[in-house]
């Protein structure tokens, strides 16, 4: 009977280090593939990073042309108004002078 006690510890002694050793090996696995799925969210989180800052260069650069098409706007349409004034006033010395 002390064999039957021997092998069955010794059994349960290696069933504990296989038991062991496959989980260190799937835990090591796990980590690795963990490390491997943050990576790649890091790396996309970089390339939205860079084109978010690509596309508001874009914006900024979009805003000082609106800015500038605003201000010449500004001067043609007070170019405009002066020279409606002039046509007014040249419209109305001809009235006066055909009168």
């Amino acid at each position: 009977m002390e064999w039957n006690i021997i092998v069955g510890i010794i059994c349960t002694v290696l069933g504990a280090a296989v038991g062991y050793a496959t989980f260190s090996r799937n835990k090591e696995k796990d980590d690795r593939s963990d490390g491997q799925q943050t990576g790649i969210v890091l790396t996309e989180l970089g390339h939205i990073r860079g084109s978010l800052d690509d596309i508001n260069r874009k914006i900024d650069k979009q805003e000082e042309r609106n800015l500038h098409l605003v201000e010449r706007l500004s001067a043609v349409e007070a170019s405009a108004k002066s020279a409606h004034h002039r046509i007014d006033r040249l419209e109305g010395r001809e009235d006066h002078e055909t009168h």
